[in-house]
This record gives structure tokens, C-alpha cells and sequence, in this order.
């Protein structure tokens, strides 16, 4: 199969399409023959040399692909040749093949386009298990999503906003704040023209904050949580140390959390499966009915890697970028 490899760290220019070995099903695990592959900070991280694979994943970079099953692997039952399907993956999205454990799978509703499907399955299983699972979100609380303009939070204001919660939204200009709004948020702050803390203390606080910053909102994201809120970073966009003010964090008696899809494991407590299952069980049902959908904002060939990787920080985008196979 071809796949995209990198031959060194560095810049887009180190991406190269080539061939290399197919990947083989093992136990409990299909072969999808991949139409398109979500692309995510992850990859460009992992580009540069900063965020390694796992030890037994794929060293093709790509968090998430959509395609069809072509083979089975020993024991798979549940699962047969032909399905649509989109799947987490440790790594390995970015080719023609990709072996994936049946726990990571998700069917793609008949009506959705495949190559759109690339874009859920990152986006909902860090979603739902920050929000829903370890924040443990609830109708009628106030949710501040930094970054809401991208793929994780297009997807995040619609899930907060499809079970009853409240959504405010940081952007970096009036264009995509309005496209928020227009997908659920209604406190809308341009973060380069105002203060999200000062707007959220008018709102009384945030319950819930998803952070995609990390260093650099620490403590201000602590000043801009209601009474026992709950800050989940997700991210390190902002870096990665920072101070954080314990006085103020004790006297709202907040909490902190902080997460990586990545990492977890495949089985067990916290995995990959755990938070696939839920996914599936419940919140599948409103993407099925159309309810919730992938935000594409652009679709290139694989072979454009380079410029997939560029667009995530172009003011244009709004939503995920998609990198496609094969037709």
C-alpha cells in the first residue's frame, strides 16, 4: 500500500507518499481499506518530532480514518466485510490501509458521506469522554469551549447543546463566532478584542471549561469557573507550564483535569474501548439522525498532507480538515 511516512521532523516538506508494508488484521481487529483520514494538532505534533506514537501503533501519522471493512481478523464476528465504518486509531490513518481494533470502530450512517465520517471519531470520543464522562456535564450548565471555531469545537457545541447545556465560545474573529452561534454557542467572545473571564463573571462563571491552551489560560481559566467548575485541558497550544493559583482554585473549590485520547489504553478502565462503547451507545444515535454532523471545512488528497497540516492554523477554516484516499 502507499501511506504517508516521514523521513524526518520538521516541517510539512518532511510528509512523503510512499509505498510501504500493509498492515495485517491480528486477533479482534479488521483491515478497512481507508477512504479518507481526519487531521488533528496531534499529527503536526508528531510531524515535528514532539508527539511520539505509542509503542505498538502505526508510525503513519493520522488519529482517524473512515473507509470500508475488506478483511477480518481471528475472532471477529460482530463486524463483517463491506461495513462503513469510521475508527480511532493510535496512528496509521494516513494510507490505504489501516488495521483497527473492532472496539474502535463506529458504523457511518448510510446518508453520511464517507470521507466526512474522517471527522468524527477524534472529535466525539475526546469530546464525550471530557465533557460527558470525566467533567460530567448536565442540562442547564454553562460550558466555556476555547478554540470553538475548531474541529473539536464545532463538534463540542453541539454535543453541550444537544443535551441541554449552555455554551460559550472563544474565537479569533467576529466571522467564526457568528458561525458558532449559528451551531448552538451563545455567549460568543472574540479573544483578541475581549476578556473571556471578564465575560464570563457577567454570566456567573463556567461549570465546565474545555481548554485547548493549556499554559497560557491556566490561571485565567481558574478566574472564569463558577463555584465548583471544573477545568479540563485537553490541550498545549498555550504551552505547557504555567502557574496555577490554588488559593482561587480552594475558594471556588474547583478542579482541574487533565486528559489524552492518545495514550489510553485499548481495554480496561479509561480506554479507547470504554470511551468508543459510550460513543456509540450514546451519542451515535443523534449523529445517525442527523442531529449532530462533522464540520468539514476542507478536503484535500492525501498527497496535499503538507497544506492539510497548514490549513489547521489558516483564519479560514472552520471545522476539520479531511485528507482523502481514494474515491
Amino acid at each position: 500500500m502507499r501511506a504517508i511516512e516521514l523521513n524526518g521532523f520538521g516541517g510539512p516538506e518532511v510528509m512523503e507518499w510512499t509505498v510501504t508494508v500493509d498492515p495485517e488484521p491480528g486477533a479482534g481487529e479488521v483491515l478497512i481499506e481507508v477512504v479518507a483520514a481526519g487531521v488533528n494538532r496531534a499529527d503536526v505534533m508528531q510531524r515535528r518530532g514532539f508527539y511520539p506514537p505509542p509503542p505498538d501503533a502505526s508510525s503513519v501519522p493520522g488519529l482517524e480514518c473512515s473507509g470500508t471493512i475488506v478483511e477480518l481478523g481471528p475472532g471477529v464476528t460482530d463486524w463483517k466485510v463491506g461495513d462503513r465504518v469510521c475508527a480511532l486509531l493510535a496512528g496509521g490513518g494516513y494510507a490505504e490501509l489501516a488495521a483497527v481494533p473492532t472496539t474502535q470502530l463506529l458504523p457511518v450512517p448510510e446518508e453520511m458521506d464517507l470521507a466526512a465520517a474522517a471527522g468524527l471519531p477524534e472529535v466525539a470520543a475526546t469530546v464525550w469522554s471530557n465533557l460527558v464522562m470525566t467533567a460530567g456535564m448536565r442540562s442547564g450548565q454553562l460550558v466555556l469551549i476555547h478554540g470553538g471555531g475548531g474541529g473539536i469545537g464545532t463538534h463540542a457545541i453541539q454535543v453541550a447543546r444537544r443535551r441541554g447545556a449552555r455554551v460559550a465560545v472563544t474565537a479569533g474573529s467576529d466571522a467564526k463566532l457568528a458561525r458558532c452561534a449559528g451551531l448552538g454557542a451563545e455567549i460568543l467572545v472574540n479573544y483578541r478584542t475581549q476578556d473571556f473571564v471578564t465575560v464570563l463573571a457577567d454570566a456567573g462563571g463556567a461549570d465546565i471549561i474545555l481548554d485547548n491552551m493549556g499554559a497560557a489560560y491556566l490561571e485565567r481559566n481558574v478566574e472564569a469557573l463558577a463555584p465548583h467548575g471544573r477545568l479540563v485541558v485537553i490541550g498545549l497550544q498555550g504551552g505547557i507550564t504555567g502557574s496555577l493559583n490554588i488559593g482561587g482554585l480552594l475558594r471556588k473549590w474547583g478542579s482541574v483535569h487533565a486528559t489524552n485520547l492518545r495514550a489510553r489504553p485499548r481495554a480496561g478502565e479509561g480506554s479507547k474501548a470504554e470511551v468508543i462503547a459510550a460513543v456509540r451507545t450514546q451519542l451515535w444515535p443523534d449523529v445517525a439522525a442527523g442531529e449532530i454532523f462533522p464540520v468539514i471545512s476542507a478536503e484535500l488528497p492525501v498527497t496535499e498532507a503538507g497544506r492539510a497540516h497548514e490549513l489547521l492554523d489558516a483564519p479560514e477554516t472552520f471545522g476539520k480538515v479531511v485528507l482523502r484516499v481514494r474515491d
